[in-house]
């Protein structure tokens, strides 16, 4: 039974990750009465943070709890970010259920439930679009032309860049472009010396350079600069990387008018069905299971892009049968993420004299070079490559066999440099790729569960195998030795924790959700801006992109607000 509407707001945020935060911030910078909706518990950054917290000091001394693990969390311990501490970022698999397609067409959906979302454990990469990216469609006549190029996303860009802190190294890519930088990162001695083999024998076709990554190098509107600790993963309590917690959410709850509502499970949006606009949500309050009903002038839907599908579905009406906002018949389709486990390592002889000093919470990055100024002849779009040099050291000596001083002496001796290249590749949107509500599967609050079936295709997989071959040749460039192709590929769709596209943006109604202010075309006060909004998915990592385009798409329908339009 649904509770009366208790509260009015002006605007709605359902989410409080990457895109709810920012949209948070903006629409109460802007002056707006803001409830954000967040479904799991709140979190503080000085209180809940737990980077400095030695293996020792664990119960299962970072090995984790693998009975419990396997029994309530099996697809979450496939994220990179998911260890023994950061395991409380994400979600209850039992809890949390979700459908693929029997036999071998997993889909890895990770999911993290509390105050900040997946922006606190994400990876924190970078990297803008460009048009290279933006006229793919088009020039493909794959999926639908973004209603969008470079220049309209280029201010938001550098607006969200000057907020957050990037740590980047300008290059002068057309594939890549520049932003608001701070100062980059140093390589390290081998990363310095691949990169230049690199260049001398590929000039600037290929280009290795320092990741641009969301973790400050100086103190940075408020927050303390990095020291290099490494577990990002679990929490940061000098608020050195950007998350939800660490930057968006303080500001807005400083303006005096947000209000961020935790244990909040958003169970369908309501429609008004005279004016065709978004009147309200209904709640279950995650702790009681009591429910209840908010009220608002605009509602921006940042659940993720899973999870906003899975809402817009499960909010169908007499007006929309087959889901909010969904005449097109494209929410939950052109499922993306990004194709990954595909690359090379080498050893790199030399530097012996040499150590790494510190965690540097960072790897290299080498821009898409495929398909940028020729065609190659097995695929389109393309993929970047993230990696790095360190040395094999104690690690590799605690699994070999051993006893007594002798042993110990061992665990002190750092092994040969290494080098390692791993690509980040397109996935192409395809209307089969999809997400749809299970007929029987419910959550733990009784909310209809989703069903995913999502596969790679054929120019996905051609782009993997060529990650093995070009990896190679930059490794042979540098000087490596005994180069191995990484064989354990391609990734589980889903698993570069990069879902994207399902209520696409679009300059048709009938071929799309979103129109270029990320407002839904047949629902004018609901605006989807996490990653369900991307047309195609690039290679580079997602957020910033995210980020842009919800601050972009809070002035608009802030302006429409006061233009009395919604």
């Amino acid at each position: 039974m649904t509770a009366p509407i208790a509260r009015d707001w002006d605007a709605i945020v359902i989410g409080s990750g990457m895109t709810g935060g920012w949209a948070a911030m903006e629409l109460t910078r802007l002056g707006l009465r803001t409830l954000v909706l967040e479904g799991g518990r709140p979190l503080v950054a000085e209180r809940d943070a737990r980077e400095h917290v030695a293996p020792f000091e664990m119960p299962f001394r970072g090995l984790n709890d693998r009975r419990a693990i396997g029994e309530r969390q099996p697809v979450q311990q496939r994220s990179v970010s998911f260890d023994e501490i950061s395991r409380r970022y994400w979600v209850d698999d039992v809890d949390h259920p979700y459908s693929t397609p029997e036999g071998a067409r997993r889909f890895d959906w990770f999911r993290a439930r509390q105050m900040g979302g997946k922006s606190t454990v994400w990876g924190r990469q970078v990297y803008r679009m460009s048009d290279l990216d933006f006229e793919a469609n088009l020039h493909d006549g794959i999926g639908v032309d973004w209603p969008i190029r470079y220049a309209d996303l280029a201010p938001w860009y550098d607006h969200v860049e000057r907020f957050i802190g990037v740590s980047g190294q300008a290059e002068q890519l057309a594939q890549l472009p520049d932003g608001q930088f701070l100062p980059p990162m140093s390589l390290n001695c081998v990363e310095q010396h691949v990169r230049d083999r690199i260049a001398a024998r590929y000039g600037r076709e290929r280009v290795l350079t320092i990741g641009r990554v969301a973790v400050l190098t100086v103190p940075h509107n408020g927050r303390g600069a990095c020291h290099y600790c490494g577990p990002c993963e679990r929490g940061c309590t000098t608020r050195s990387y950007f998350s939800s917690v660490n930057a968006t959410l303080p500001v807005a709850q400083a303006t005096g008018r947000m209000t961020l509502r935790p244990f909040s499970v958003v169970r369908s949006l309501v429609l008004d069905r005279r004016r065709r606009r978004v009147r309200g949500v209904h709640v279950i309050d995650a702790e009681t299971g009591e429910e209840h009903a908010f009220t608002a002038r605009v509602v921006f839907l940042c659940a993720s892009a899973l999870e906003s599908a899975r809402l817009l579905l499960n909010s169908a009406s007499p007006q929309f049968p087959d889901g909010l906002a969904n005449g097109s018949d494209q929410v939950g389709r052109n499922v993306m993420d990004h194709i990954k486990w595909g690359g090379a390592t080498g050893r790199v002889d030399g530097f012996d004299d040499r150590r790494v000093i510190g965690a540097r919470p960072n790897g290299i990055y080498v821009p898409r070079f495929r398909n940028v100024a020729d065609r190659h002849p097995d695929f389109t779009r393309g993929y970047g490559f993230q990696g790095g040099a360190g040395r094999g050291g104690w690690e590799a000596a605690a699994r070999a066999p051993g006893l007594g001083a002798a042993f110990k002496q061992q665990l002190t001796r750092l092994g040969p440099w290494s080098m390692t290249f791993n690509g980040y590749g397109e996935m192409l949107p395809r209307e089969s790729n999809r997400a749809t509500v299970h007929p029987t599967l419910r959550d733990r609050w009784g909310i209809p569960s989703l069903h995913v079936e999502a596969a790679w295709s054929a120019n996905e997989l051609a782009i993997h195998r060529d990650m093995g071959v070009t990896a190679s040749e930059l490794l042979e460039a540098a000087g490596a030795h005994d180069i191995r192709v990484h064989t354990h590929g391609p990734s589980t769709p889903g698993n570069a924790n990069h879902e994207m596209g399902t209520a696409r943006m679009g300059r048709d109604p009938r071929t799309s959700v979103l129109n270029r202010w990320n407002q839904a075309w047949e629902v004018p006060n609901l605006f989807v801006t996490d990653g369900a909004c991307m047309a195609s998915s690039g290679s580079q990592n997602p957020s910033l992109t995210y980020m842009a385009l919800t601050a972009r798409a809070v002035a608009h329908a802030a302006g429409e607000l006061r233009r009395g339009r919604l």
